[in-house]
């Protein structure tokens, strides 16, 4: 941007840092969601509770197959960055 636009735009400039600030919180919230560690602690998290009979079998296959489903998405994620991390 240039000088007269970032002038012009000055009394948005406290809107634009919320904005920007959500944006920061979303992506880490999203990075820590889909983090593959994160979804094997609970998926072995989940195993402790149905060999504890803390939940059924039939929420165990569906909280399962959430999980799985965010691993993949991990996955599919960090295949470009190779690292097993998303960014």
């Amino acid at each position: 941007m240039g000088l007269i636009s970032e002038v012009l735009l000055l009394p948005f400039a406290p809107v634009r840092g919320s904005a920007w600030a959500v944006r920061q919180v979303l992506q880490e919230a999203e990075r820590i969601y889909y983090d593959p560690a994160t979804v094997r602690a609970e998926l072995s998290r989940l195993e402790e509770q149905l060999e504890a009979g803390e939940i059924t079998e039939e929420e165990f296959d569906r909280l399962e197959d959430e999980l799985l489903d965010r691993l993949e998405i991990a996955s599919r994620g960090s295949a470009g960055t190779g690292n097993g991390t998303t960014q």
